[in-house]
């Protein structure tokens, strides 16, 4: 580092994203990508976009894509915030409403410490159970005289469901979670919620609690990770706080061909549809697959599986389906560093990746 680098970010460990190696055509099961291409609508957007467009600055309201989020949604277009990715709507939250700290699961998005450290706002890390679920009574704080919780002092962030695990909680875990904490804001994150067997997604409890603010990306089920469009959902009043932060930093956050393609997205349900329950489909059979082979494999609703074998270490799996030409994510802290997290892709990948796992086991 330069001898010029604030004081503040001197100690600033940086997020470390999915590899994306050149060397070589990978199965890439690593970063939690779709495998389907954009709706149609999505692509003849881009087609059809005028280059000399680019020439202008974007909508700063992102006014069709609020209007297109209100109508999918069923929310008022003032409960909508859109952030370049996900990841900045998280950043702005943490910015906005960190005053007193966050809490969030120990083993879950690593990216909440980067934003925390970076923001300077204090955490508070809550571990999961040995089964590697949310314990709800960490989040709730000490029972009051009428039966109620007295909420633990500050924000909340948990994803639905967790990365990586995979594991989601229910909705009425997330309302318990309002009304304990109601002085403080809680977070639900939820990237991966379009792949739940059943609807679990929060959205429509931000109509019930003021402190509730739901995020959601257009990188995963809706595919377009390269796209960078994420939104917020919450109380008009949370979304105004968002977007004073926005215009103070970024008003022009969503490019025009962006913005357009997301709203393409919005409208096709039935392709969107269609590519999740592929999704589904394709994580059943995976997770029977690795069953079959030893494998110890948690219940995921998300588009990826998590998963660790007694036969091999999650390390010298991961380096041997590299060298196979197969991808997927291994993390090092001690606690997961025996499972891989491994995404979900076409029927043909799944069935590449469990034929060379097979042959890795055999040899």
């Amino acid at each position: 580092m330069s001898r010029f680098l604030s004081s503040a970010y001197r100690t600033l460990t940086p997020y470390t994203p999915g590899e994306q190696p050149q060397d070589k055509k990978y199965i890439k099961l690593n970063t939690n990508e779709s495998p389907f291409p954009p709706a149609p609508g999505v692509i003849a957007a881009v087609n059809a976009s005028e280059a000399m467009d680019l020439r202008l600055y974007s909508d700063p309201e992102l006014k069709p894509l609020k209007a297109q989020l209100s109508e999918s949604f069923q929310v008022d277009v003032s409960d909508v915030f859109i952030g370049n990715g996900s990841d900045e709507c998280l950043n702005y939250a943490f910015m906005a409403f960190g005053e007193d700290g966050f809490a969030f699961p120990d083993i879950t998005y690593s990216f909440y410490k980067v934003i925390a450290q970076l923001n300077q706002v204090t955490t508070e890390v809550k571990p999961l159970r040995a089964d590697f679920t949310i314990d709800l009574a960490d989040y709730l704080g000490p029972e009051t005289p009428d039966g109620g919780h007295a909420g633990i002092g500050k924000n909340i962030v948990i994803p639905n469901p967790n990365a990586p695990t995979g594991i989601p909680i229910s909705l009425d875990a997330i309302a318990a979670l309002c009304e304990a904490n109601a002085d403080h804001v809680v977070m639900i994150d939820e990237a991966y919620v379009d792949f739940a067997d059943q609807a679990i997604s929060a959205v429509p409890l931000t109509k019930k609690y003021k402190n509730l603010l739901v995020t959601q990306t257009f990188s995963k089920s809706r595919s377009m990770a390269g796209a960078r469009v994420g939104f917020a959902i919450g109380d008009a009043a949370l979304i105004q706080d968002m977007e004073t932060l926005r215009n103070s930093n970024n008003p022009y956050n969503v490019n025009r061909i962006s913005m357009k393609c997301a709203v393409e997205a919005l409208r096709d349900t039935a392709y969107f549809e269609a590519n999740c329950a592929k999704i589904r489909a394709n994580r059943a059979w995976t997770r029977t697959e690795l069953e079959k082979l030893g494998f110890h494999v948690l219940e995921s609703q998300t588009n990826f599986l998590f998963a660790e074998s007694p036969a091999i270490s999650g390390k010298e799996l991961y380096l041997r389906l590299k060298d196979n030409g197969v991808l997927v994510r291994h993390f090092d802290d001690p606690k997961i560093t025996n499972f891989n997290r491994i995404s979900i892709g076409y029927e043909e990948e799944m069935a590449q990746f469990i034929e060379t796992v097979r042959d890795i086991l055999t040899f």
